[in-house]
């Protein structure tokens, strides 16, 4: 799993990570300290949100998430109500 690094204005550093991709959106996950995790969710207006048996590739969703979206995307985050799985490093 593709991670990068984003840090929020607040000045913490989290690891993003694209989870649960559909056909129209993807759940973003933000993993920082223990118990801090938060989650949005990426909508996608492309050919694929047309298709219900299409799904979104988790790598170029992250790819394709500027600075300005991430930001705005932390904003509207709210706490992950369960422990995340730990984030592979490859």
């Amino acid at each position: 799993m593709k991670t990068r690094t984003f840090r929020s204005p607040d000045g913490m550093n989290w690891q993003v990570a694209v989870r649960v991709p559909g056909a129209s959106n993807a759940m973003v996950v933000f993993q920082g300290a223990p118990g801090r995790d938060r989650y949005a969710w990426h909508i996608n207006a492309g050919a694929e949100a047309r298709d219900v048996t299409a799904r979104l590739d988790p790598a170029a969703v992250l790819a394709s998430l500027g600075d300005d979206e991430l930001t705005r995307l932390f904003r509207r985050s709210v706490p992950v109500s369960r422990p995340v799985p730990a984030v592979e490093r490859g």
